[in-house]
């Protein structure tokens, strides 16, 4: 969100169809942040931004003379910078907690994100055999609390609402097994956050 009478102190450089600027994209809404969004066009980056982020990826924060990449660190960032409502824990432990849970989810679901909206059909078959199956399997894990491991929405549901909006896009469609995971990601994209996070190509998603 900006004001109209002076220009905003932070901007987001973002990708319109990236899920990983999305997620941050979320967190600043969550916040109302008053920020400067900028859409970035893939291979036509500014030559600040370029120069800026060393891997030609994902979203970019420049905030005063800090610039910021990577969307995990681009989050916390944002959480620290702008604590009122937090969107981590305030015990350490239950902090180290969400830190790993979204290591996780890195590591093991949107490292994937090159094969799964790739052209190259079989490594993308691939990933979203083990993207689904494992959804699947963790089904449990989005009813046990009201958002996911906790009852309280964080930076854990802002890291995974972008890659679950996807799904219809990447043609994936869970089983009726996973109907929690499907009651999980309706809660999180009827929030009017959320909706306002979303770009006209992100809207063309579903």
């Amino acid at each position: 969100m900006t004001t109209r009478n002076r220009k905003p102190l932070m901007t987001l450089y973002s990708d319109a169809q990236c899920p990983f600027s999305h997620q941050t994209r979320i967190v600043v809404q969550e916040k109302q942040i008053e920020c400067q969004l900028v859409e970035l066009v893939d291979g036509h980056w500014p030559e600040e931004v370029a120069s800026a982020n060393p891997y030609g990826q994902g979203p970019t924060l420049f905030d005063r003379d800090i610039v910021i990449f990577h969307s995990p660190i681009i989050m916390e960032y944002l959480d620290e910078r702008f604590p009122h409502p937090s969107l981590m824990p305030n015990d350490p432990g239950a902090r180290a907690q969400m830190r790993l849970m979204l290591h996780r989810l890195e590591t093991d679901w949107l490292a994937m994100w090159p094969q799964l909206s790739g052209r190259d059909k079989s490594p993308a078959t691939k990933a979203k055999k083990t993207l689904r199956e494992d959804l699947t399997v963790l089904a449990p894990l989005f009813e046990q609390y009201d958002y996911l491991m906790s009852d309280e929405f964080s930076l854990i549901d802002c890291y995974i609402a972008p890659l679950l909006w996807r799904l219809p896009h990447l043609g994936i469609k869970l089983p009726d097994s996973a109907i929690a995971v499907e009651r999980y990601a309706q809660k999180i994209f009827d929030r009017a956050t959320f909706q306002a996070s979303l770009s006209t190509a992100e809207r063309g998603m579903r």
